[in-house]
This record gives structure tokens, C-alpha cells and sequence, in this order.
């Protein structure tokens, strides 16, 4: 929802980070805002310094927050989960995570591991100030009162309050917050079913909701417009998303045992690797206006894909005799395929659904056993979900 239109900044483990559009309207607020409070904190003190420090707590706050989704990512990386990505957006962060939990012990190593990056970042911070200056001083510029202190002070002291808060509310028991994911987890443990984990926690991530709403309401009433909407703002996201899930828990308990094998059309058309291009051309482009194709080896064993446009570009170079096993887009065979054991659910966070309209099935020996097509996923789902007459 949040992460397709994201801007790349750079990437940290193979991971990358992205920027939604929203982020960078927070960031320059939050720069405004820290202005006027360094301001008033650092007493004696020119803008200049006041506008810098601003400057340096807000990156601050957002490493903090990277190395939190960070912390998701690499706990699920462990777990056998790749991350397409990490996005700051309005809200906070995002990992996007190739699938769900397999497991209640999974789902819980994975949505701890943030909160646990955040309570290291606090400690850390209190230890830095403590040694900096008396933890008195800290917490007194941390919890905004208005004394004079140093710039390294409050800056420090902010940073570790604002990851307080941020762990606190992390850890909240209301999906999808950590601490929802959390709940769910445990929730999971004792029934045995996800589904009824995902829906304990939806239900108490919806009341959350609720209520973070009426106190953004009510603040707002009182006068404290900007508070109470945000407030309002991020109760409606909470609520929105835990309806969403416990939806979503829902259909996915319908499709429970169904996996690709049961949906996927077993004689999939590919280009053995050997074949030229302009035989490919001519064979298969040209014969079933396609876009793409898989290209096999002689085993059989799936080698990525090749587009019409590789095929086209080869020939116009005068090269039409290359192999198309050296024409094949390999990274983008990797991210279109799946193994044929792997639930129907599974194909629902396979990007290659919206950009090749289709998804590769492999066995386990990598050998291409299928195809499931966006037009037949949809069919899939729409016969194995029962309606209400």
C-alpha cells in the first residue's frame, strides 16, 4: 500500500531502503519542530545550533527507526524469510517480508527482534549520557522541561526518550504493531491455528484503534489540533489494518491445504537454452505472441526469463545464432518462481503476478514443472472460497 511508490536511498545488506513520498513531508515537520524545542532547551543558544542539532535528531530518530525494521529484517532472514525491501514512510518503517510465518516461534523470533534493537538503542543512549553528564540532566531535556543543558545533552536525551516511547508503543498487544504480532504469536502457541491467533490479535489491534481515535478527538476538543489528528490519523491506520488482517485470516483459512501444485497448468511452454535467437523468434515469439518465455537447460532445470525485447535486440545486432541461455534474465527468473509444494497462499506476494502476469513452478530439483497464471490464480481462489447465497 505504502511501499510501491517508494524512492531508493540505498541498501544495507542487500536490503534496500526506500522513501515514500509521505516521509519526506514528516521529515522536513519533525526538522520544524525539534527547531523550536532545541530553541527553547538550549537557552543562549543561536538558531543555527538549534536548526543543526534539529538536523541531527530527526536523522537520528530515522536510523533508529531503520535499524529497528533492520532488526525485523535480518530476524527473518534467519528464519528462511527474504525482504524485498525496507520503506520509511509517514508512520514509521516498514519490512516488506517475502511471506508470513511458518510458525508461532518464527512469527515471534521475527516481530521481537525490533522492539529487542530498540531497547538496545535506549541503553545505549542512557550509558552515553550517563558518562556525557548526570542521567538527572538527560531525563529532565528528554521529558521537555525547559532547563538549560548542553547540545550533545539533549540531543542524546531526546534520542533516548523518543526510542522509549516508540518501544512502548511498539509493544502494545494490538496488530499489526509488534507487540500485536507478538499476541498473535502466543495466541497461535496455544490454539494451534493461525488464523485464530491473527484474528485475537486483529480484534484487540482494531479496539486500539478505536480508542486512539477518540482520544485524538478528544484532544482536539480540547484545543491540541495537531496531536489529536495525528492521533485520529494513525488510530484510523491501526484500525483499517487489523480489520484487514482478521479479513484476511479469514479467506486464508478457507484456501488452508490447497498449494500450487493443485492450481498450476502442468505443461508449461519453454525455450530449451540451446535454442537461437532467431529460431526463438521465430518458434515461439513469432507463433504465440508472447511476451516472455522460460528457458530450460537440457535437464529441464528452470534458467529465467527470456523477454521478446532480448530476443529482438540480439537479431538487430546482427547476432541472431546466441544462445538464449545467455539472453535469459536470471534475477528475474529467481523472483518469478516457486516450488510446487508451496501453498496457494504463497503466490499472493509473488511481485511477478503484476509484472510478467505469471508464476513459475519449480520442483525440488529446480526442474520447471508448471505455470500459474494471474487469470488462474484468480479462478483458484474464486472456486475454493465458498459464497453466500
Amino acid at each position: 500500500m505504502f511501499g510501491e511508490r517508494s524512492i531508493k536511498l540505498f541498501s544495507v545488506f542487500g536490503i534496500r531502503i526506500g522513501a515514500n513520498p509521505s516521509w519526506f513531508i514528516f521529515l522536513f515537520l519533525m526538522i520544524y519542530w525539534l527547531s523550536g524545542y532545541f530553541s527553547d532547551i538550549l537557552i543562549g543558544s543561536s538558531n543555527t545550533l538549534s536548526f543543526g542539532i534539529a538536523i541531527a535528531a530527526t536523522l537520528l530518530f530515522f536510523i533508529s527507526l531503520l535499524l529497528h525494521e533492520l532488526g525485523h529484517a535480518l530476524a527473518a532472514r534467519r528464519e528462511g524469510i527474504s525482504t524485498s525491501g525496507i520503506d520509511l514512510w509517514l508512520f514509521g518503517g516498514v519490512a516488506k517480508l517475502s511471506r508470513d510465518s511458518n510458525s508461532p516461534g518464527e512469527e515471534f523470533k521475527v516481530a521481537a527482534a525490533g522492539p529487542a534493537v530498540t531497547a538496545i538503542i535506549v541503553v545505549v543512549c542512557i550509558a552515553i549520557a550517563a558518562v556525557a553528564s548526570q542521567t538527572s540532566s538527560v531525563v529532565d531535556t528528554a521529558t521537555f522541561s525547559g532547563i538549560s543543558t548542553t547540545p550533545f545533552t539533549a540531543l542524546i536525551g531526546w534520542l533516548a526518550m523518543v526510542n522509549v516511547a516508540l518501544l512502548l508503543f511498539n509493544l502494545v498487544p494490538a496488530f499489526p504493531l509488534d507487540g500485536g504480532r507478538i499476541a498473535r504469536s502466543v495466541a497461535w502457541k496455544v490454539t494451534g491455528e493461525r488464523g485464530k491467533g491473527t484474528r485475537f490479535a486483529g480484534y484487540l489491534g482494531q479496539g486500539f484503534g478505536v480508542i486512539m481515535i477518540g482520544l485524538g478527538v478528544l484532544a482536539a476538543m480540547r484545543g491540541d489540533l495537531v496531536s489529536g489528528l495525528w492521533a485520529a490519523v494513525l488510530g484510523w491506520f491501526l484500525a483499517s489494518s487489523a480489520r484487514g488482517a482478521v479479513a484476511s485470516s479469514r479467506f486464508t483459512d478457507e484456501i488452508e491445504g490447497i498449494t500450487v501444485a493443485d492450481v498450476m497448468d502442468s505443461e508449461p511452454i519453454a525455450i530449451p537454452s540451446t535454442t537461437t535467437a532467431i529460431e526463438a523468434d521465430e518458434q515461439f515469439f513469432a507463433r504465440f505472441q508472447w511476451p516472455w518465455f522460460a528457458v530450460v537447460d537440457p535437464l529441464g532445470r528452470f534458467e529465467g526469463i527470456l523477454t521478446a525485447e532480448a530476443v529482438e535486440a540480439e537479431i538487430r545486432a546482427a547476432r541472431p545464432a546466441t544462445e538464449v541461455g545467455q539472453l535469459v534474465d536470471a534475477a528475474a527468473g529467481e523472483s518469478s518462481a516457486v516450488v510446487r509444494e508451496a501453498p496457494i497462499e504463497a503466490l499472493l506476494t509473488i511481485d511477478a503476478l503484476k509484472q510478467i502476469g505469471a508464476v513459475l513452478v519449480v520442483d525440488s530439483d529446480s526442474r520447471l514443472c508448471g505455470v500459474v497464471t494471474a487469470q488462474q490464480l484468480e479462478r483458484a481462489l474464486t472456486a475454493a472460497v465458498p459464497h453466500s447465497s
